[in-house]
């Protein structure tokens, strides 16, 4: 789990790559507050610095965004569950259930026992019959894509859902060697 020493220390020459590697959830943030980042018309440079980024969207101030970026930083690891913490709970709560977001073919290739892939028939279910107050953990890849999908569980009312930090490669890393490791290049 990333510690606060640990966090890239943001300022007006950080470049968006580097905040996207250090914050994963600042996109949503962005997007979130500013209309920033989420679609073609709003879209930034990974080269584009922070200062680069406010000046162009209406001079909104360097420091306030940073402020921001760092507040949902701290919201998104609220939503998250370590590798470790995952382990135990499942040992724990034999009838945990565990959501894989990613694509079939991932899943297939590889995934955590017991998991369920994420489909549209499934979380029909799991809005209609699961017990929203019972702990529910969400995985993808490396943990990057299932704080949104966490986050749109929490809407729906699942009061203890959790997405694993650093998604099914921090898992076979720390705690289940035998799971193979992939890498993505969309993800590099």
């Amino acid at each position: 789990m990333t510690t606060p020493q640990d966090l890239l220390q943001l300022t007006p020459d950080t470049t968006l790559a580097q905040v996207l590697k250090g914050y994963p959830g600042a996109q949503r943030a962005l997007f979130g507050r500013y209309h920033i980042g989420g679609c073609q018309s709003c879209a930034f440079s990974p080269t584009e610095t922070l200062a680069q980024l406010c000046a162009r969207n209406d001079n909104l101030p360097v420091s306030e965004v940073i402020q921001h970026i760092q507040d949902s930083h701290e919201g998104d690891v609220s939503l998250q569950i370590s590798p470790a913490d995952f382990a135990s709970l499942r040992k724990e709560t034999p009838d945990l259930k565990v959501l894989d977001a990613r694509t079939r073919e991932e899943h297939e290739a590889v995934h955590i026992s017991g998991s369920l892939l994420m489909t549209q028939e499934v979380v029909q279910d799991a809005f209609s019959n699961w017990d929203k107050n019972a702990p529910l953990v969400l995985y993808d890849h490396t943990g990057s894509r299932s704080l949104d999908a966490v986050a749109y569980f929490i809407g729906h009312g699942f009061t203890q859902a959790k997405c694993l930090t650093g998604g099914i490669d921090a898992y076979s890393r720390e705690i289940d060697p035998s799971l193979p490791r992939y890498h993505i290049e969309m993800e590099a």
